[in-house]
């Protein structure tokens, strides 16, 4: 309750200012604190006059019991910044005692500070009931660390401002771990979605939206998983090892692009979990295997096409000799029986010369092919049959 009897506004204790510090102003390392007048600030006494000596000494005790006793490294100034009095974690954070403490202001322990900032919050904090500040502090033997500093004004006989200052380096140093991480997962060649433990997607990388053909993310956010995959039997099996079996997930699948066509990619699922360790979903990795593929398949026909002509030659080899000495004989046989008048004969040794000039011909033919390629043979409506194709010479 207020002096009045009034209830206090309920705005004016969400009420925060928000000042940063960024680190290039750690050139004022070394600046001098320059001389301030005391800013005026109209406080409403909290104690009546008959109550106020009384209550001195135990609010005293209560408020060192309590300065003490914060977590953060706490200091109070005057209405110049000049420090008072401090805590046991300032001593421990800033390398000062606290005798040393009351020697200095406050702006030679915020880097880059100057005496703007103090009339600033001594200005709004008249209006807003804190003051937030993200700034390097400095230490006594002069290294720094970045801090949150929280700010309010302590509304005593002779108002103070005071400084919570909190170390968040380690916190500093997860949010720029988390930022590298992110910049790595956005830049990255493989596709990477991350998803729900419903299999609905919460978040794709560029990557995945080239990939598939998309311009927005958001045309896939909240979207099924497995809508990406084709084969519904392997995608089902790659979310029930992750989600159901919590197990890693590896292999190949076909997807389908926006526009409907199909491609292959290698697909890398694990479970995603909270800080609990709990599943809370999915994170899938997707590297496009179509170029991959495409000269594995080349590879395959050329290992084909290589075995099939090797073939061609052993087969022309081995044919060759025995059809020059049928050949032969028949040219024999065509002397030696000159001098018969039988035309029958004439006409079948005719016949089998034309035959043996026509093998001759294929054989010649086949030492000459440098590509194995089939035409139709004799079924039109099966074109592709083995028994349906034959060598083209």
């Amino acid at each position: 309750m207020s002096d009045d009897g009034k209830a206090p506004d309920e705005k004016e204790f969400s009420s925060t200012m928000r000042i940063d510090i960024p680190p290039d102003l750690l050139e004022g390392q070394g600046q001098k604190v320059p001389r301030m007048e005391t800013a005026k600030i109209r406080v409403r006494p909290n104690l009546s006059k008959t109550g106020r000596i009384s209550a001195v000494s135990t609010a005293d005790s209560r408020y060192d019991q309590l300065l003490q006793s914060i977590y953060d490294a706490a200091l109070i100034t005057d209405l110049t910044g000049r420090i008072v009095d401090s805590n046991i974690r300032a001593v421990e954070f800033l390398q000062y005692s606290r005798l040393e403490f009351q020697q200095l202001n406050i702006l030679e322990i915020i880097s880059g500070a100057d005496t703007g900032l103090i009339n600033t919050l001594c200005q709004n904090l008249q209006k807003e009931k804190f003051g937030l500040l993200q700034a390097y502090c400095l230490r006594k033997d002069r290294s720094f660390f970045p801090s949150e500093i929280a700010v309010n004004l302590l509304k005593f006989q002779e108002p103070k401002l005071c400084f919570f200052i909190r170390d968040v380096t380690l916190r500093r140093q997860a949010e720029e771990m988390l930022r590298t991480e992110h910049n790595a997962i956005q830049n990255a060649g493989n596709g990477i979605a991350i998803a729900t433990k419903e299999a609905k997607l919460e978040y794709v990388n560029p990557a995945i939206l080239k990939m598939w053909g998309y311009d927005d993310q958001n045309d896939l956010l909240g979207g099924d998983l497995r809508n990406l995959l084709t084969g519904l039997p392997a995608t089902e099996e790659m979310v029930q090892s992750v989600l159901t079996d919590h197990s890693a997930w590896l292999g190949e699948l076909v997807a389908k692009r926006k526009d409907g066509s199909e491609f292959d990619i290698q697909v890398s699922a694990a479970c995603n979990r909270d800080t609990d360790g709990e599943v809370a979903g999915m994170v899938v990795s997707f590297v496009d295997i179509s170029d991959r593929k495409r000269a594995e398949e080349a590879l395959r026909q050329s290992e084909r096409q290589r075995v099939m002509l090797a073939s061609v030659g052993a087969a022309c080899h081995h044919l060759g000799q025995p059809a020059t000495v049928i050949m032969t004989n028949l040219e024999l046989i065509k002397r030696m029986t000159a001098e018969l008048n039988n035309d029958s004969l004439k006409k079948i040794l005719s016949m089998t010369n034309e035959a043996t000039d026509s093998l001759a011909e294929v054989l010649h033919k086949l030492n000459s092919v440098n590509e194995f390629k089939t035409v139709q043979y004799l079924d039109k409506e099966n074109a592709q049959s083995p028994e349906n194709v034959i060598l083209d010479i």
